[in-house]
């Protein structure tokens, strides 16, 4: 079954074009005559827009002809036109009910009005992303500079924004029906609800995610699991449970069950971020006005203030596009890649009226600063995953920098994810696991933080207790302006100071980095986003800090410290062939295909950006997984 909707007979698209698409330091107007009176605090220097220069070719998603406008991909500068969105994939029972015509007009808004400025961000990030390999530092823009010097400007924070006042725990997790109610019911302050790294983007998990979603905001989900035993929630009134805060996928990942067509007849996958947004905004923002929250946001993978703009054009057109006020949207945005790590204040600035705060995205931070500098030779090469701690100066200064930036701007600083996970079978590992957390965020408590991350409802308490401690009765320590750090760009590029104080590259750190690659992406392809692997939560993030590390080592001829072997790839293939013959080949199993993704992503010249780009559409799109 296919449905179609055509929102070219809708008429002239009633949107300005150019709104918001000044540079920084010169809004438009309309940005300020739609902002809520609250948020005036927030009025942006007077300084002249940064020069821009000329956006490179988007990388075509479609099989259009490169001599097409554009190279294929439907771009408009009127926001007149209308272009179409095809569902592609059978539809399970209830899909109807998030794909209505309704839902798939407004995703066909928003690709006409973005789909072509994210292939230029993407195409920017790539030319970046060389520039950083060949040797260029990236540092602070001195073309942004009047934004970081002016002292006015503050961002919405959690403002008119019910359920963001005090975030000091929150637990993680994707959005499956179960997962959901165990989130809503654990007792945190909010829930990430997690399209994006802790969930497969199989078509069941997208659509039946936003069916959850739907369901729980309304108070009326519900589960019976295989064995019989029922989840509930435990309230039907939304504010008795966890601010509901959505992470849709980042920008570079696309939506293979959906198909854009543009006004010229040009056709490619959707985009998956605008799918994830989308979908959930249409469908639940006014409900959860009503019900005294709204609708808030966790954004990923941004690498800079051009892609946090992006973002506020799509919830300025979002809100007008359903009469919701501007400003209502409130948006987390993750800094986990090194570029954003220079831009915090720039992506603050883009967001202001939408913006709630940064969270500090550790692990795939990591994955970025192995990403950009995985050609730069054996100083810029990190040790064990398992070595590298949030004490590493460079980990401490890009902390210590981010708690600096938001309570100077008057956002929330949110810390990271412990990977530690309790056992309730084994005391142990359940000791070890709380007397990690509990010193994780003890640090993040005391370094400033208004908040942090747990994967486990019994990790709450423990990270509650470190915040109540120095937070007391208070909501957050926004107020708690760190003027005493000063982070450059050495500091934040001080790569080589994880090996300076100790930590190694050992024979036990490269089997861990295959074995969890292999394992996570065998779950990855069986529709599990999040797995417990050996008492430590895995997703996405894990798996790309696994394969880059080893393609860094091999690329770096790196020594393993403990027998002085070099890393090759005839070595780790070796090792990679005796964790396929480990693992059980139980019925499903998908090992086989990931340790061809494994070979693939972290064994060949090549070095995609993402594993999960060339392992979605090869391996999972189509996969016994992907239908209802």
């Amino acid at each position: 079954m296919t449905a179609t909707i055509d929102t070219r007979a809708q008429g002239t698209s009633p949107y300005d074009a150019d709104a918001g698409l000044a540079g920084i330091g010169t809004p438009p107007a309309a940005h300020r005559s739609h902002a809520p009176a609250s948020h005036a605090a927030s009025t942006p220097p007077s300084t002249p827009a940064p020069v821009r220069a000329p956006a490179p070719a988007p990388a075509p998603r479609s099989s259009a002809p490169s001599t097409l406008p554009n190279g294929g991909v439907g771009a408009s500068g009127t926001g007149a036109r209308r272009g179409v969105i095809t569902v592609t994939a059978s539809v399970g029972p209830r899909y109807g009910e998030i794909l209505t015509p309704g839902a798939l007009a407004f995703l066909a808004l928003l690709h006409d009005r973005f789909d072509a400025r994210r292939d230029e961000l993407i195409a920017q990030r790539q030319l970046r992303r060389q520039d950083i390999a060949d040797g260029g530092d990236p540092d602070f823009r001195a073309s942004t500079r009047p934004v970081r010097d002016d002292p006015h400007w503050r961002v919405a924070g959690s403002r008119n924004a019910p359920g963001l006042e005090d975030r000091r725990v929150e637990i993680t997790g994707p959005t499956d029906p179960k997962m959901t109610i165990n989130a809503l019911n654990s007792g945190a302050r909010c829930w990430l609800a997690d399209a994006e790294d802790a969930s497969s983007p199989t078509w069941p998990n997208v659509i039946e995610g936003q069916l959850a979603l739907h369901d729980a905001i309304r108070g009326t989900l519900a589960f019976t699991n295989e064995a019989g035993k029922e989840y509930t929630l435990r309230s039907a009134d939304l504010v008795d449970l966890p601010t509901i805060v959505f992470r849709p996928r980042g920008w570079h990942l696309d939506e293979a069950h959906l198909r854009y067509t543009d006004a010229n007849g040009i056709t490619s996958s959707a985009l998956g971020s605008l799918v994830d947004f989308g979908l959930y905004f249409f469908h639940n923002a006014a409900e959860l006005i009503a019900r005294g929250r709204g609708p808030y946001f966790y954004l990923p993978k941004l690498e800079g203030y051009r892609e946090a703009r992006l973002w506020n054009e799509v919830f300025e057109v979002a809100q007008d596009a359903l009469g919701i006020p501007r400003g209502t949207v409130r948006a987390t945005v993750l800094v986990e890649t090194l570029p954003a790590a220079f831009e915090m204040e720039e992506i603050l600035y883009e967001l202001r009226d939408h913006c709630a705060g940064l969270n500090a995205g550790r692990w795939d931070y990591l994955f970025s600063v192995i990403k950009c500098f995985r050609t730069r030779g054996e100083s810029y090469v990190l040790p064990d995953r398992a070595q590298v701690t949030m004490t590493a100066p460079f980990m401490r200064a890009y902390t210590e920098l981010l708690v600096a930036t938001c309570h100077k701007r008057g956002a929330h600083a949110i810390g990271g994810m412990s990977a530690f996970i309790p056992d309730r079978r084994n005391p142990e590992v359940t000791r070890q696991a709380f007397q990690q957390v509990a010193a994780d965020k003890k640090r993040e408590a005391g370094d400033g933080f208004d908040g942090t991350w747990v994967a486990h409802p019994d990790l709450i308490p423990v990270a509650e207790a470190e915040f109540d401690a120095v937070l007391g009765d208070a909501p957050n320590q926004v107020s708690r302006l760190r003027d005493d750090v000063v982070v450059g760009q050495h500091d934040l590029l001080d790569v080589a100071s994880a090996r300076r104080g100790g930590a190694t590259v050992t024979s036990t750190g490269l089997r861990s980095n295959v074995t969890v690659a292999v394992r996570y992406l065998d779950a990855w392809l069986r529709g599990t986003g999040a797995a417990a692997l050996d008492s430590l939560m895995e997703d996405a993030a894990t798996a790309e800090i696994s394969r880059s590390q080893v393609w860094q080592w091999i690329a770096s001829g790196t020594l393993t410290d403990d027998d002085r072997q070099a890393i090759t790839r005839e070595r780790v293939e070796a090792i990679l062939l005796d964790v396929v013959a480990s693992l059980p080949h139980d019925h499903g199993n998908r090992i086989d295909d990931a340790a061809a993704i494994f070979r693939a992503v972290a064994l060949e010249d090549d070095f995609p950006a993402f594993l999960t780009n060339p392992a979605y559409q090869g391996y999972l799109v189509g996969s016994p997984v992907d239908r209802p």
